[in-house]
């Protein structure tokens, strides 16, 4: 008989292999039985029983094993495997901030990069960010899209996530407070079912400087999540979902499973299941796949 927890532990590939002591420190940690290897040098799974009164936190947990680089995630074992998933865009599934790399080509950067930061940050509201980044484009040519499209890279196992995800059929959406125009094509490339995001407005070749509809912020991503689940007949605790900054929060703190993904610190103080160091193969490890039954291109 299973038991009722599990720490998985996940090393970032690129840093080095997961190390025997990690393992060892994090058993002791849990009071675990034997890992089960979900892939050799990278993940597995420790099964433990559920934490009690005096037992080591997941925050210490996490703590205790970041010198080694290891993510850590204290999971119940039942349901882990999620029917729904709601992904961030900008600096979750692909690299970059796709509109302060427009504005960056556009000369007006630093503006728009400040804006950002603080909205990433909490210090103002999305809604009021967004439309301030946008003002900042206006009168500005179009075609500045494209070449950042060009330059646009996925995080490290994004399409293994969403398509080993859909083979096993779960809903997958991407959900964005960037641009539909990014958002059409970073779902298409990843196999994503559906994408959202903010419509920029563009006439005669031109950004206006404003959005052709309502801004799609923290609530709207909340939204999302909860008809998708609706439509997939699940409860919000069948969803998995990841993102980076504070408009992500509603959304990740709902979830069944919310994955803090390389995030903002005002985030990682009110998201404590995190992934500080590894890529988003963690978010398909956390479910309790291993890497033999992921789909790869």
């Amino acid at each position: 008989m299973s038991l009722p927890s599990v720490l998985t532990l996940i090393a970032d590939r690129k840093a080095g292999p997961l190390k025997p002591e990690a393992i060892d420190v994090a058993r002791s940690l849990v009071k675990g039985k034997a890992p089960i290897v979900l892939s050799e040098g990278e993940a597995v799974d420790i099964p433990c029983p559920t934490p009690g009164p005096g037992a080591a936190s997941a925050a210490t947990i996490r703590a205790t094993l970041a010198p080694y680089q290891v993510d850590t995630l204290l999971l119940k074992t039942r349901g882990r495997r999620k029917a729904v998933l709601v992904a961030d865009m900008d600096s979750t599934i692909v690299t970059g901030e796709t509109l302060d790399e427009m504005a960056a080509a556009l000369g007006v950067g630093e503006q728009v990069a400040a804006i950002t930061r603080a909205s990433m940050n909490g210090e103002i509201d999305f809604e009021t960010s967004i439309e301030q980044r946008v003002a900042l484009l206006a009168g500005k040519s179009a075609s500045v899209l494209e070449d950042v499209w060009q330059n646009v890279t996925l995080t490290d196992g994004a399409k293994e996530l969403v398509q080993t995800m859909r083979k096993h059929n779960a809903r997958t959406a991407l959900v964005s407070g960037g641009f539909t125009w990014f958002t059409q094509r970073v779902a298409e490339l990843c196999g994503f079912d559906e994408n959202y995001g903010n419509i920029l407005e563009i006439t005669d070749g031109k950004m206006t400087g404003k959005l052709g509809g309502p801004v799609l912020g923290p609530d709207a991503k909340l939204t999302h999540l909860e008809a998708l689940t609706t439509e997939r007949g699940v409860q919000l605790r069948a969803a998995l979902t990841t993102g980076d900054g504070a408009n992500d929060i509603p959304m990740l703190a709902s979830a069944g499973l919310g994955l803090a993904f390389h995030a903002k610190p005002n985030v990682k103080k009110v998201i404590g299941t995190q992934i500080n160091f590894s890529g988003l193969r963690a978010h398909l490890f956390a479910q309790g796949y291993r890497a033999a039954d992921f789909v790869t291109d």
